[in-house]
């Protein structure tokens, strides 16, 4: 069973090939995600990634990893503080700061930073029944 204080931690990047599969399977087709020379234009300066994407990477935890496979997710919250550009080195973290046992649910924060320079782009937190 998991406890307050567990915690984990995954890295990864996103490219053009991820954003275009991300873009056709939601139909989310914005051209700041997918048109250099649109995203150029705008304040940004550059094409950024689908925010709900990157932020798979905290179900990717919690489906894998903690509390793990049987994990039911209940709730999130989430707050998109910074943009990320193309391939753009993330850490998502997740980590248990309550629990009721008794019901299996874990209240966990969540968050993604950028590993160049810590910048939380992600902060938030989530319910989860416990498989």
């Amino acid at each position: 069973m998991i406890k307050v204080g567990d915690y984990y931690e995954l890295e990864r990047s996103f490219g053009e090939e991820e954003v275009k599969k991300f873009a056709d399977l939601s139909n989310d087709h914005n051209p700041l995600h997918l048109d250099p020379d649109y995203a150029k234009k705008t304040f940004f300066g550059e094409r950024i990634v689908h925010g709900m994407l990157y932020s798979s990477m905290i179900s990717a935890i919690l489906a894998n990893h903690l509390p793990g496979p049987g994990t039911i997710y209940m709730e999130q919250k989430l707050r998109f503080a910074a943009p990320v550009f193309y391939n753009e080195v993330l850490i998502a973290r997740v980590e248990v700061h309550d629990m009721d046992n008794e019901r299996k649910i874990a209240f966990l924060t969540t968050s993604i930073k950028k590993q160049s320079n810590d910048q939380i782009v992600i902060d938030g937190k989530a319910k989860v029944k416990v498989g």
